[in-house]
């Protein structure tokens, strides 16, 4: 699902960033967390081949259902590697980017196309559901998803959030129809006095006022103070 190469550059740039802000301590949240969702990325990629190769229309129902034998058939390293050439073809990068200062550290990770309804319900239905559990084990033996195991990358981030005691909330998931993209982001505070993007975003709201719609139209938040290694 990742390369050798790839996880040693996640591994390197994950370790090079905490190392200089004394914070190595958090290695196992941040690389663990950059890898599965790197892997869940390429996932839909996959799944998106698959079902062009197959003449299908992932978005209709009847052809969703029938493309999911074939998607779990390949859910291999072996194969997943085989499929590299046709994500070139179609265009399916995945794109993981670190945003850092002295406070925090930013995991993004995209794909150039929307997530599908149906896939963005079962991935924030797993990662709410996460966090009740102590191992990933636990979770797997009651909510195992016998259809296509959708989301499996990101329940574990919640896991490992919730057994670093990091707030839930530092991981957010953002899909859009109309820039043609999907994102999954990871906030990791390196001193216990950073305030959250969600918190500032709470704060505001309440001293404003107004409505959460109203204030996302205002809302920006600047990375320009960051500094940020990027890997395709």
């Amino acid at each position: 699902l990742l390369s050798d190469y790839g996880e040693s550059i996640l591994k390197i740039i994950a370790s090079a960033i905490l190392e200089k802000f004394n914070r190595t301590d958090l290695m196992e949240i941040a690389y663990s967390s950059a890898k599965e969702l790197v892997i869940n990325a390429t996932k839909a990629n996959l799944k998106r081949v698959l079902y062009r190769e197959l003449g299908l229309d992932i978005t209709n129902p009847e052809d969703y259902e029938k493309g999911l034998t074939e998607f779990k058939g390949n859910l291999t390293e072996d194969k997943i590697m085989n499929y590299k050439p046709l994500f070139k073809k179609y265009d399916l990068p995945v794109t993981a980017t670190f945003y850092f200062t002295k406070d925090v550290l930013n995991i993004k990770v995209k794909n150039n196309f929307p997530l599908l309804p149906i896939e963005e319900e079962r991935i924030r239905d797993k990662f709410q559901k996460a966090t009740s559990f102590s191992s990933l084990i636990d979770f797997f033996m009651e909510y195992g998803d016998s259809t296509e195991g959708a989301g499996m990358g990101i329940t574990m981030v919640g896991i490992l959030l919730d057994q670093s005691g990091i707030n839930k909330h530092s991981f957010s998931l953002y899909s859009s129809d109309k820039y043609k993209e999907t994102v999954a982001k990871i906030e990791i505070p390196l001193h216990e006095g950073y305030i959250s993007k969600r918190e500032m975003f709470q704060r505001e709201l309440k001293e404003k006022g107004i409505t959460p719609d109203e204030f996302r139209k205002s809302f920006t938040y600047n990375y320009k103070h960051f500094d940020k290694i990027k890997v395709d």
